[in-house]
């Protein structure tokens, strides 16, 4: 695959699409809307054959679930693109503005970062989801997913790429482009591809992630794995407690944001893990430490083990949950900041002392009160779509939205001035 062409390709793109008018933008967005609806049964064709193919090699399940494509979940996708439409173009806004003491007038603007690259696991639904923000944003993208859905993404830019052409002279063609070799030194090549690439974004597990921030000698916004915990405080509603874990974990095991790890407070655990231990027997495997699993092995029939060493730190991406008590919320605090992934963290409490404290303290991009961390999405936050969740604190932390493919530059308006 000629990768030098493509480059050269994206950065026209990038140059076409800068001058663009949000009108045009969303004009171009809205045929694409369309035209991945028209081309809906070819997409789902190819879906197939990914997602078969992918179960011929033993992909778990809940892998397979993040890989599928349907009819309703291609709707959810183009309602994304319109949420996207009705969203503040972040090109052109005036971030701040002053005159110096010499007279000059300075403006602070944001602008588009340029040439952006995905490398991103499975997902097809990310395929359009960061077409759609990066064009918006005013960048063009090379889009590099994985080989266990390349005909889905063949499918899908086939079909951006038809709505861009109906699009007229709002349509940038060039602004689009996937590597679809799947060869591993095409990821390689990419890493290396400084001052043709501006920033690369990968999605996906730790492998992925630390593979591309140890690789790459061009700028990386760091996307975290989901190590992400749940802490059940002692002055917690159990009843809530177990529906919002069965949510946290179950509702789709294979996402980022579901939790590998719950954490009980050990004054209520003799009362809440039969509870949970009740709804949860069927439906998962818990990992259990040396005071939990007294309680937990009490249930009969329920999937039981004692945690390994090895299981506070990984990311299951599966019906497996670990399972801790600790005696207080400064040690809950203490055990998320040392094994989590910066991702989202939540606490279940009545304390707001607790709550405050645990918000303040645990470092990480989303932290929450009595909720779920199914919640940490940009579709969720009202962005539309996202890029995926940055854990980095540089630039952009949590979901990334159209704000997360910009920078600002300054400009400076004189009379003549010298210094």
């Amino acid at each position: 695959m000629d990768l030098d062409h493509i480059y050269a390709n994206l950065r026209s793109g990038a140059d076409k699409l800068s001058q663009l008018s949000a009108g045009s933008k969303n004009t171009a967005l809205n045929s694409v809307a369309k035209a991945l609806k028209a081309h809906q049964e070819s997409i789902l064709k190819a879906n197939e054959l990914d997602v078969a193919q992918a179960r011929s090699k033993g992909m778990k399940e809940s892998l397979i679930d993040r890989l599928t494509l349907t009819e309703k979940r291609i709707d959810a996708i183009i309602d994304s693109i319109h949420v996207i439409i009705n969203q503040t173009d972040p090109i052109g806004i005036i971030e701040n503005g002053w005159t110096s003491p010499e007279g000059l007038r300075i403006k602070q603007i944001r602008v588009p970062i340029g040439v952006a690259c995905i490398i991103y696991e499975s997902r097809p639904n990310v395929t359009v989801d960061a077409f759609a923000i990066a064009y918006k944003s005013g960048n063009a993208i090379l889009l590099r997913g994985s080989s266990s859905a390349l005909e889905s993404n063949k499918a899908i830019v086939k079909a951006i790429k038809d709505g861009l052409g109906k699009a007229g002279k709002d349509g940038i063609c060039e602004a689009i482009e996937l590597a679809s070799s799947g060869e591993r030194s095409e990821v390689d090549e990419i890493l290396n591809a400084v001052g043709k690439i501006d920033v690369v974004l990968p999605r996906g597990g730790a492998d992925l992630i630390n593979m591309v921030v140890e690789k790459a000698r061009i700028p990386v916004i760091e996307t975290g794995s989901g190590i992400c915990h749940l802490f059940v405080d002692e002055s917690a509603d159990l009843e809530k407690a177990v529906q919002i874990t069965l949510n946290a974990k179950l509702q789709r095991p294979g996402v980022c944001n579901a939790i590998e790890v719950l954490l009980v407070h050990e004054a209520v655990q003799e009362k809440f893990l039969p509870m949970l231990a009740k709804a949860i027997s069927g439906k998962a495997q818990l990992r259990c430490c040396e005071k939990t699993y007294p309680v937990l092995s009490k249930t009969e029939g329920l999937d039981i083990v004692q945690a390994g060493k090895d299981d506070f730190d990984t990311e299951f991406l599966d019906t497996i949950l670990a399972v801790k008590s600790v005696s207080s919320v400064e040690e809950a605090i203490e055990h998320i900041n040392a094994h989590n992934t910066k991702h989202s963290e939540s606490i279940l409490t009545k304390n707001i002392d607790n709550a405050s404290l645990f918000q303040k303290k645990v470092d990480a991009a989303c932290v929450y009160v009595n909720a779920s961390t199914r919640f940490t999405d940009g579709g969720v936050f009202g962005f539309g779509a996202e890029l995926g969740i940055s854990t980095q604190k540089f630039h952009i932390r949590g979901p990334m939205g159209l704000s997360a493919l910009t920078t600002t530059k300054y400009l400076i308006d004189g009379e003549g001035h010298i210094r």
